[in-house]
Parts: structure tokens; sequence; C-alpha cells
């Protein structure tokens, strides 16, 4: 089981939009997947009683107490986890994951927190870059803005892969609302957004290890 966790400690970041995303592109994909909400606000599990029996089952968690029951026979565990996360928790929490996706808002302010977060993570809790896979993607972007270039040129500074930029979109919001992923809603108009997840489904490599060993199993 592959387990996913979007994380950064500033509040409204979209780490729910990205892990309920993420989680619904797998299920579309075949794959049996969990979807635990660590936050109490619990939007991610708001989201999931929003969607439709029509759409690939996703499983709920709620882990709001840090408890993750996991059903059994799951290959994808995404995890969603709360803002101002405490020491201690944060510790536990990283341990838990095997990719972390940090989600990062190109404004001054979350720029500043993220460097924060970061710098943490990587130096205090000492995060091994061999054993856990992390990434930042810039999420709700305007791409022709100076906002946008500072937070290229900080993410770039980084030794961790600035992997995809997300850009600001109604669409997400029909999403949310419907208990939908951008990769379930028909028409053109999502095709941009939809382009702009590839290279994070491509760097995550979960897709093509599941292929695989699909096939070695039919044969």
């Amino acid at each position: 089981m592959k387990r996913i966790m979007v994380l950064n400690s500033k509040g409204g970041s979209g780490k729910s939009t990205i892990a309920s995303n993420l989680a619904g592109y797998y299920a579309n994909w075949g794959m049996k997947v969990a979807l635990a909400d660590f936050d109490p606000q619990r939007s991610s599990l708001d989201w999931l009683r929003a969607r439709s029996q029509e759409y690939p089952r996703i499983y709920g968690i709620s882990a709001s107490n840090d408890t993750v029951a996991i059903p059994p026979d799951i290959d994808l565990l995404v995890m969603d986890t709360p803002a101002s996360v405490q020491k201690e928790k944060l510790e536990a929490y990283i341990h838990q994951a095997d990719v972390i996706i940090i989600p990062v808002l190109p404004s001054p302010m979350d720029i500043r927190a993220a460097a924060k977060f970061i710098h943490e993570l990587l130096l205090v809790y000492r995060v091994s870059r061999e054993n856990t896979k992390v990434c930042v993607v810039a999420n709700r972007v305007r791409i022709r803005t100076l906002a946008y270039r500072a937070l290229e040129r900080f993410v770039k500074a980084l030794k961790i892969p600035f992997v995809t930029t997300l850009r600001e979109s109604r669409n997400y919001l029909q999403a949310t609302e419907s208990g939908q992923c951008i990769f379930e809603i028909p028409g053109r108009r999502t095709e941009r957004d939809v382009e702009q997840w590839q290279p994070l489904i491509k760097w995550l490599h979960i897709d093509d290890s599941n292929e695989e060993t699909e096939t070695s199993n039919e044969n």
C-alpha cells in the first residue's frame, strides 16, 4: 500500500482540494483508495458525503483523533492533514507517509510560512528523502502575477522537486460541491486543469507500478 500525505502547517493552502482530487484520480484508474481526513473541519469527508454512487468508490476515514483504521485490500491511502499541527503530531504524521506533497500559495505570507515549514521538515525532523519522497505544488495560481514569480523563485531555490502549478479555477469549486474530482467533470473546460495535474501524476509513478503488477499477474 502506498501512502500519500498532503501536508502544510499553513491553513488555506488547498490541502483538501489536492487530497480529494488525487483520491478521485486513482479511484477512477481502478485502484482501491482510502481518504483519511485528519482535520477536525472534515472537509475531505464532507466532499465524500456529497459524492454520488455513480463514481468510483473512495473509502472515507475519520482520523481527527489521529487513529487511522485502514480497510483491507487498500492500494492507496491519501491523507489530508490539518493546519497548525503541533510538533509531536507533525512528527507522527511524517512517519506515516511514503510521499509528502506540500501545497504553497503565491502570497508573501504563505511563502514565508512555507519556507519555515520546509526548513523544519527537512532539517529539524530530518525527513529522509531516500525513504520519503517530498515535493512542492504551487496552488491557486494566477501565472502572470508578481506573486507567482516570487513563489517560483522561492520554490526553485529549494532542493526538493517543484512538480507542478495548479491554476486558480472555478472548476475546483464545482468539483468540491458535487463530490467530484477534476477528472470527472465532462467537457473541454477542464482540459487545462487536468493537464496541470499530469506532472504530479508522473512524478508519483503509482499508476505505472500498479500497471506493471497487473500485467505480471495476467501473465
